[in-house]
């Protein structure tokens, strides 16, 4: 199993910890931990990526030597959380094919546009994911794909459009957030609407061709994240 699906356990352990009743010590690290996660994603919501992690300790109601102690950084912290809203959104994927009619994909891509405009402060962190998720992003993409073949299947998108098209939808509409993302938090639906008009109208989608199957292998899907220390 690669780190980030460890780290992917750790998170999703991290999210039920809420509901379980104290009374031992693993359940009280883990709800711990579910706190400092909730307090670092309404944080880093707040002021990016560049918060501090004494602020999160203090929103987390604990001590900053707490936070250190499962965390040795913030940028630990901070690919952790990555990792909890990729695999939110990997699960928004399995429920978008469970229930796909070929507008699955639609669908998904209208979730993914809603947890980048939730998180827009540091939406750059997400989508393709930096910060260790590698494998979960993978995952991400991987249900994209499944999604898009569903829709050219059942006649909702043409063949012509390829993987690397509906990507740079994602990649844009990211874009498109953290610039708009305070001013105009809506402005990624009207963007994502045009473009799927776009890429369900008349052929030629464009005389260039797209990202290649093998261009999206090479593309990076980690980077260090801004303000980190």
């Amino acid at each position: 199993m690669c780190a980030a699906s460890q780290t992917s356990h750790t998170a999703r352990t991290a999210r039920t910890a809420r509901t379980q009743p104290p009374g031992t010590p693993r359940r009280d690290a883990e709800r711990i931990l579910a706190q400092v996660l909730a307090a670092a994603r309404e944080v880093l919501g707040e002021a990016g990526p560049e918060a501090s992690m004494e602020r999160i300790a203090a929103r987390a109601g604990v001590g900053v030597g707490t936070v250190y102690r499962r965390f040795p950084g913030k940028e630990s912290l901070v690919e952790q959380l990555v990792t909890l809203v990729t695999d939110e959104l990997v699960e928004a994927g399995d429920r978008a094919l469970a229930e796909d009619h070929g507008d699955g994909l639609e669908r998904f891509l209208r979730e993914i546009g809603r947890s980048l405009a939730d998180n827009h402060r540091w939406s750059g962190l997400l989508m393709p994911g930096q910060t260790g998720t590698t494998c979960r992003t993978l995952a991400v993409r991987s249900r994209i794909a499944l999604l898009l073949e569903n829709a050219q299947r059942r006649g909702a998108l043409p063949g012509e459009v390829a993987l690397g098209d509906v990507m740079a939808l994602v990649w844009g509409m990211r874009g498109v957030i953290e610039v708009c993302g305070d001013i105009a938090p809506d402005a990624w639906q009207r963007y994502l609407d045009i473009h799927l008009a776009a890429l369900r109208g008349p052929l030629p989608l464009s005389t260039r061709p797209p990202i290649s199957a093998a261009q999206l292998q090479q593309l990076p899907v980690s980077r260090p994240a801004h303000g980190s220390h």
